[in-house]
């Protein structure tokens, strides 16, 4: 596992900035995805990604697929309600994909925090049945 797609909208970049750099270990070995420039603001902050179409360029609709290929495992997305944009059908597809394809989807740092936590759990769970 370890396919993430980050997604944030503009006054939500520093936010995902922050979350990453507090997961900087456990993101160790893990290939992140992330749309134009919420990759370039990550990037800038020392973090490592894969550089995809902006948002409104593409971007939403490149995850959407790879979410439906199962190629993406997480997509966190921090998402500031205040926005409101024409491309958000494409926002809504990928929403959808997610629960079509189930793969795990976070919104805010809550339950990013929380999606991360259960994952950190659940290897150290499959660690323990390895070695018994």
């Amino acid at each position: 596992m370890k396919n993430i797609a980050i997604i944030a909208h503009d006054e939500m970049k520093p936010r995902m900035a922050e979350f990453m750099k507090e997961r900087a270990d456990w993101i160790r070995g893990v290939k992140i995805f992330a749309t134009g420039r919420t990759a370039e603001f990550i990037e800038s902050k020392g973090i490592e990604v894969q550089h995809l179409s902006p948002g409104k360029s593409g971007g939403y609709n490149q995850i959407t697929e790879m979410v439906s290929k199962k190629e993406i495992d997480i997509v966190i997305f921090f998402r500031d309600p205040e926005v409101s944009e024409p491309h958000h059908e494409d926002i809504q597809a990928l929403l959808r994909e997610c629960n079509r394809k189930d793969i795990a989807l976070a919104t805010n740092y809550a339950s990013a925090e929380l999606l991360i936590l259960g994952l950190i759990t659940r290897e150290s769970v499959d660690r323990l049945k390895k070695r018994n």
